[in-house]
């Protein structure tokens, strides 16, 4: 079912399309645009509520810049859908987030509009600042350079790093801020409040404007006009506002608050802001979900509802016969408070993802035991450590690629001083749709390698139960547990805590033939592909070995002992990870069993479901029957 746009976006194939518009047209393409994004994500899914609340921003931009020789960064880029329709994917934008489709963030490779690849947010002041001294340095000084960054990511500090910066660079920069007080969830902090405190001082706007009219009419005053309306504006921002002072001292001219959905009115001010030289900042009130009522009222649920009745606004949901197993989320945010319950030094972090990671179970039971502490995971590990030098017990939530951003804290300020601090990495492996940028794929590599380190993942629900207890009995040392995006396999998962020896296997099926050893969820395919082999009469033993760090050295001795073929499957790197873990152990030991490691490849591996991208790499049931049979082949094994 393809999508037909309205009559004037069927217009639009480019952005020179909409530069050949006239001003008054731009309401009605904002219009149709909003209800393009509506129409397709309601079929086919996908993020909703921030793409809708930067539609008039959006066309305005396209507008008023000469894109792509202007370079427009999206912050994140889930709000880009818009600016992907006007950018020539119009027609293969139902494709989006699909396997084989078009990418759900900007990606350079797709598109020469996507100026710079996103998915994590607060890079795009920093990766526009990096284009606007390099045009400059070339000569290049009619280029602009725009960075579109919510209030939500200007939250990490990496923005605040590059808001330094740009303060003191020569540099043709702006920054617009989307301003609409959310994220994925609501946002957090002192940041917050500032933002508010300027939006909503009734005196400040209204003098602001009478200011502005005032500037407008300057001229008379020839050569020094714009001297003398600098003087006069900077006097009104710091006689009536403080707030806008953290702007201007970082050398940053502030213009704004302005409306977001004022399409002509953005469209004008950014034409305008093209004759400012140096870097500045425009600050654009916007609501998130902006033009579908429900996803205005709430915004986390419409963040990405998947598919739903546009007219209703009912999401579609499967419904099943029976008991389906949980996510693995919900088990660890309610297992969490089970522990909190009964323990009482255990806290909560996460950075900005109570929801995405159950959290909000916590946050809600506990609320002075759980804390979001914005987008921000560098301060959410040390944050933990320092909780942690006080006999307190922190469970640090953090997806997996999201630990990336954090990996010195957990070095320098958790493993090296040998620090009780959990950490839980949600999204483990292939995170689906939201792809490369967003796959858990490296952390078994870097965390093994840290000293003071535990490394485990479970294979179902009740294992990560047990993993978290006895992570919370430990006084000393990180302890990391790895789990999926999505659902387990237990539909009755609260199951009675027991405590696993650290470092300590488990044996699930015998086999002589060859020896399948497995790390966390990924295992439920090697038990089926057991299944499969021993159709073709090959006895596989199944080992699911939990811990990657430390590695059960006795069960590694057993098998190598007794198997001469050994196939190792994770939902990892391949480089630096559990196969390779266990080919060091083999060969520091002396044995000489032929091995075949499975899991993700030295590639880039595209947006896709789970299973597809299972099967692309090579690790699904199927994947790991055909790799048995393929190593058993010449042994004679096979009959």
């Amino acid at each position: 079912m393809l999508i037909q746009p309205g009559e004037l976006l069927s217009t639009i194939n480019y952005p020179s399309d909409v530069r050949k518009l006239d001003p008054s047209q731009l309401v009605q393409l904002a219009d149709e645009l909003r209800q393009f994004i509506v129409d397709n994500v309601s079929v086919y899914g996908g993020h909703f509520g921030a793409s809708l609340g930067v539609v008039e921003l959006t066309v305005a931009l396209h507008y008023a810049f000469n894109t792509p020789s202007d370079q427009l960064v999206w912050d994140v880029g889930h709000q880009a859908y818009g600016h992907k329709i006007l950018t020539g994917r119009k027609d293969v934008f139902h494709t989006n987030r699909f396997y084989g489709g078009i990418s759900g963030f900007p990606k350079r490779k797709e598109s020469e509009y996507d100026a710079f690849g996103v998915g994590h947010s607060s890079t795009s002041i920093s990766a526009a600042l990096g284009m606007a001294v390099a045009s400059h340095y070339k000569k290049e000084n009619q280029k602009q350079h725009i960075a579109v960054i919510g209030d939500g990511a200007l939250t990490g500090g990496m923005a605040f790093e590059a808001m330094n910066h740009a303060g003191v660079a020569n540099s043709n920069l702006l920054i617009v801020l989307n301003d609409n007080c959310m994220s994925i969830d609501p946002n957090v902090g002192a940041l917050k409040d500032y933002l508010t405190d300027i939006t909503t001082s009734h005196t400040y706007n209204k003098v602001k404007d009478e200011v502005w009219n005032i500037l407008g009419k300057i001229s008379k005053f020839g050569p020094n006009a714009q001297e003398i309306a600098s003087k006069v504006e900077n006097s009104v921002k710091g006689f009536l506002i403080k707030s806008s002072n953290l702007f201007e001292s970082l050398n940053l001219r502030y213009f704004g608050p302005v409306d977001g959905h004022d399409v002509t009115h953005l469209a004008q001010i950014f034409n305008d802001l093209k004759d400012i030289p140096g870097p500045k900042i425009l600050h654009c009130v916007t609501v998130k979900g902006k033009g579908f009522a429900l996803a205005e009222k709430d915004q986390t649920k419409w963040h990405a509802p998947g598919k739903f009745d546009k007219l209703t606004g009912e999401i579609h949901k499967k419904v099943y016969d029976v008991p389906q197993p949980p996510k693995y989320q919900d088990v660890f945010g309610h297992t969490l408070v089970e522990l909190a319950e009964k323990n009482e030094k255990i806290m909560g972090i996460t950075p900005a993802m109570p929801s995405g990671s159950s959290m909000n179970i916590m946050m809600k039971a506990m609320p002075d035991r759980a804390f979001d502490v914005g987008i921000a995971e560098q301060h959410a590990v040390t944050f933990s450590a320092g909780l942690a030098t006080q006999g307190l017990t922190p469970f640090c939530n953090i997806y997996s690629t999201f630990m990336q951003r954090a990996y010195d804290q957990v070095i320098h300020d958790v493993c090296l001083q040998n620090l009780p601090v959990v950490f839980c990495l949600d999204r483990a492996g292939f995170s689906g749709a939201d792809g490369p940028t967003h796959h858990g794929a490296y952390d078994i590599a870097f965390m093994r390698c840290i000293p003071n380190m535990v490394v485990s993942s479970p294979m179902n629900e009740e294992e990560l139960r047990n993993l978290m207890y006895t992570a919370q009995l430990q006084k000393e040392g990180a302890f990391t547990i790895r789990y999926p995006r999505g659902n387990g396999v237990m539909p009755n998962w609260k199951t009675p805590f027991k405590e696993i020896p650290i470092g300590q296997g488990r044996k699930l099926r015998e086999g002589d033939d060859l020896a399948i050893l497995t790390l966390g969820h990924i295992g439920n395919y090697a038990a089926e592909a057991c299944y499969m082999l021993e159709e073709d009469h090959v006895n596989a033993a199944h080992y699911d070995m939990r811990f990657v760090k430390p590695l059960d050295e006795a069960m590694l001795h057993e098998i190598f002992k007794t198997h001469k073929y050994v196939i190792t499957v994770e939902d990892g790197c391949l480089q630096g990870g559990f196969g390779s873990a266990i080919i060091e152990f083999m060969a520091d030991n002396g044995y000489a069993s032929k091995i075949v490691r499975l899991g993700i490849p030295d590639d880039v591996i595209e947006h896709g479901e789970q299973h597809e991208l299972h099967h692309e790499c090579g690790f699904d049931t199927q994947g790991i029957y055909e790799a048995a049979i393929k190593l058993l082949e010449p042994s004679g094994v096979l009959k």
